[in-house]
């Protein structure tokens, strides 16, 4: 089985198989071995510190979750990680410290959170594509930002990456991108240029007309995300290779 197909035999957990009720709270040690003890995968993100690090944390700041404010980016990895959750007793860490937990014993999908800017946070990436590359376990990265890819793709070709996308139609979360910019983000049309081993795209905007042009014309498999419903993980069955599924057991 290739590391492609490993990744994707079972379905992945939304930031870890978090649940707040039980104290364990998205991107953190207790939601990943909770993962880890039903032989889910599981899908984190990844945000740059002021020092070049990887923190595991999906938000650009600390207040939704964490007992702390400001940015994660104008904050030192060092301090970060003395930080504790609002909820339970898990701390911040870093994608090292998650790779060293797990040690190869399910698949992990890290997602490169990107801050729009010009260079495309290169270091940052560079950096996280050699972690992931030193690691011994099933492992790929993806991103919302085409010249991430770009930059993975330059720098260490082999180790897997993927696109997320959806249909870019929500002007608040697309600020930054132009008209175009959003058309082309929508239907994959950088692909040529990025060349990722998989799709991620979202599971309310399947079936979709770029997605499905590079899934059948590349053999590019499909993970979708957020599973949530019965009716998203019919969607899900039906126009994807596996699902990023959060807020229940896909087995129980």
């Amino acid at each position: 089985m290739s590391e492609m197909s490993t990744i994707l035999a079972r379905p992945v957990a939304h930031r870890g198989f978090h649940n707040p009720s039980e104290g364990r709270i998205e991107n953190t040690p207790s939601a990943v071995a909770a993962a880890m003890e039903r032989g889910f995968g599981v899908e984190v993100d990844v945000q740059e510190t002021a020092d070049g690090q990887a923190l595991v944390h999906h938000d650009y700041t600390l207040e939704r979750l964490v007992e702390g404010t400001g940015s994660v980016i104008s904050q030192h990895s060092a301090d970060l990680v003395k930080l504790h959750m609002k909820t339970g007793t898990d701390k911040l860490w870093l994608l090292q410290d998650l790779l060293d937990l797990v040690q190869g014993r399910i698949p992990l999908v890290i997602e490169i959170k990107s801050r729009v800017v010009p260079g495309a946070q290169a270091d940052f990436v560079r950096n996280v594509v050699d972690q992931v590359a030193r690691y011994s376990g099933p492992a790929c990265i993806k991103s919302f930002d085409p010249d991430m890819l770009s930059v993975a793709k330059a720098h260490n070709p082999d180790v897997l990456r993927g696109i997320v996308a959806d249909s870019a139609r929500n002007k608040q979360d697309y600020a930054r991108h132009s008209r175009m910019d959003r058309f082309i983000l929508r239907h994959l049309l950088h692909v040529p240029r990025t060349r990722p081993h998989f799709i991620s795209y979202c599971v309310n905007d399947l079936p979709a007309p770029g997605p499905s042009f590079w899934r059948k014309t590349l053999g590019l498999p499909m993970m979708t995300w957020t599973v949530r419903t019965p009716e998203q993980r019919e969607r899900a069955n039906r126009f994807a290779d596996q699902m990023v599924f959060e807020g229940f057991d896909p087995e129980a």
